[in-house]
């Protein structure tokens, strides 16, 4: 779907305005959105708008790293949204000249369907311009990362919950989901904050700059979601270390405690041995009470090697 947005030098909304009118002198800026574009509509990137091929490949090819390219007086951008049930990326691209905006997205993107609803229903189409809507969008997207994090934080706060109940197994199982999560998360955010703080510091575009005021609260927000991930991520590395030693001093008790029954059962076992030899002269085989005797001698043995471990705190 190719839907259009022109705005009249006087201030006038014109919707749906072919593309061929783009151009007409009243008008004073306007936005173009591909939104799940036909191949036909594809094309109009290269036959109508006349972009770099290069930037047409990017657009076709996903996933791209969040970038920004600049090509004459036109500059690319590669952004990234969240899918929040898979926190795979979601990629948009656009376009920003110096009379317009042209979004590309080959799925729908609840984003910029915001940004459009708000450029039109609240008025901003008078008071500000194509830039800006570069910044609504970027910002719904940034916006849309917090839930993200929060959940997970959220998903944290109850494995401390669930550690007297939970399996020990279970509970390392998810801290390395967590983890997982966090690293899907951190690879989005990251380039973003990038991509913002070139943004900030290029010369070369200069409607950002009239602007900059709102691009930089989207830098601090990646800032603070950057410091997030890392702590929660810190967090995770303390849990899993926890876990793992919890994990190590149960093995070693386990460990301890067949060492003292085996420890225990050596000298029973040697004397089983000896009296389990088939020889004929063996005095005590012909005793009366000598099975009875053997099996006393082995339990006060038992008994005592049990009450010295004891003394010495193998059991602790």
């Amino acid at each position: 779907m190719l839907r259009t947005l022109a705005i009249s030098d006087n201030g006038d909304k014109i919707e749906n305005i072919p593309l061929h009118n783009l151009t007409d002198p009243g008008i004073k800026w306007f936005w173009v959105d591909f939104d799940c574009p036909t191949e036909d509509e594809t094309k109009l990137l290269d036959s109508y708008f006349h972009f770099h091929p290069l930037a047409i490949e990017d657009c076709l090819h996903l996933l791209q790293r969040p970038k920004l390219d600049h090509y004459a007086d036109t500059h690319f951008f590669v952004i990234h949204g969240i899918d929040t049930e898979t926190l795979k990326a979601e990629e948009i691209n656009f376009f920003l000249g110096p009379r317009g905006i042209v979004t590309f997205h080959l799925k729908p993107s609840a984003e910029v369907d915001e940004a459009w609803r708000r450029m039109q229903e609240d008025g901003l189409y008078k008071k500000q311009d194509h830039h800006y809507v570069a910044y609504l969008i970027m910002d719904k997207l940034v916006d849309n990362y917090f839930p993200t994090l929060y959940k997970i934080e959220d998903h944290m706060n109850d494995l401390e919950s669930r550690e007297e109940s939970e399996k020990l197994q279970t509970l390392i199982d998810e801290v390395y989901d967590i983890r997982n999560d966090l690293l899907r998360l951190r690879r989005t955010v990251i380039p973003m904050r990038d991509l913002l703080y070139r943004t900030l510091n290029s010369d070369k575009i200069p409607g950002i700059r009239e602007h900059n005021a709102y691009f930089t609260d989207i830098y601090d927000h990646l800032l603070k979601l950057t410091d997030m991930i890392e702590s929660n991520r810190e967090m995770t590395a303390d849990l899993r270390d926890s876990y793992d030693s919890i994990r190590s001093s149960r093995m070693n008790m386990i460990m301890k405690t067949l060492t003292v029954i085996t420890t225990i059962f050596m000298p029973l076992t040697f004397i089983a041995g000896i009296y389990g030899m088939n020889f004929h002269n063996m005095p005590e085989l012909n005793w009366h009470f000598g099975y009875f005797g053997v099996l006393a001698v082995m339990a006060v043995l038992g008994v005592g090697m049990y009450v010295w471990f004891r003394r010495k705190g193998w059991f602790d």
